[in-house]
């Protein structure tokens, strides 16, 4: 990657590297490293990844108990768990563009990999990492709050505490080999001040399941969540999930 690109990505992220290594070796997808034939691990991202994991939850965890001290234990671990989870950290990967940074090998380049959601939350997590090894906790916790959790806490508001069913149910379809959920509004009422939305949650030709809520996020959960129930009693409304 070029100085210039580097500069580029720094601006991007608001920090300057003291070691500009750390940066490259972040947004290196092990496809560019396996282009060049070298091995995984040897100058990708993964290891970043890894400890990026960890500094996320730390941090994650030290922001929600000083936002919200009144909280318990089984609130702190949902909140967190939604702050951290690969949709948030792909969408704060988009919002930084990191996309358009990624070293990628030929075949991730030709099959969209600068906009797979896997790769930007795994770069996001690298990030970090890089950030952290650089500078120090303070200035990663600055970044984490500025990217990231300021952000989601704004916008999840007093929701945030809320069990994640969407997460848990992509999870247990990522475990078990299976295609995304997909989710539809099927219907609407009331006026718009007050309004019910009522979404159907279908998996394959196996699981549909039809939750109800206040907004589409809180209908979007509860079918979710009935999916769950559905796979979990081995039932699947029209047939198993395995």
């Amino acid at each position: 990657m070029t100085s210039a690109r580097l500069d580029e990505a720094e601006l991007a992220l608001g920090h300057h590297f003291g070691d500009s290594v750390l940066l490259e070796r972040a947004l290196t997808h092990r496809s560019a490293v396996a282009d060049r034939g070298g091995q995984s691990g040897s100058g990708d991202n993964e290891q970043l990844e890894y400890l990026g994991d960890a500094v996320l939850g730390l941090l994650a965890s030290e922001y929600l108990l000083r936002r919200f001290p009144g909280w318990s234990e089984g609130q702190l671990s949902r909140s967190r768990a939604r702050l951290v989870n690969a949709g948030s950290l792909c969408e704060a990967a988009r919002r930084l563009r990191l996309g358009e940074y990624l070293r990628l090998g030929r075949g991730e380049e030709k099959t969209g990999g600068r906009q797979k959601p896997a790769l930007l939350a795994n770069a996001y997590e690298a990030v970090v990492a890089a950030i952290y090894l650089d500078a120090g906790l303070g200035e990663t916790r600055d970044f984490v709050a500025r990217t990231l959790l300021d952000a989601a806490v704004e916008a999840e508001g007093s929701q945030l505490e809320l069990s994640d069913h969407k997460s848990a149910l992509q999870e247990l379809l990522q475990r078990r080999g299976l295609a995304s959920a997909s989710y539809e509004v099927t219907r609407e009422a009331g006026p718009d001040h007050q309004k019910t939305f009522w979404v159907e949650v279908s998996v394959g030709d196996a699981v549909r399941a039809t939750g109800v809520g206040a907004n589409k996020k809180e209908a979007e959960q509860s079918a979710a969540e009935q999916a769950l129930a559905l796979i979990r009693a081995g039932d699947g409304g029209q047939g198993n999930v395995e």
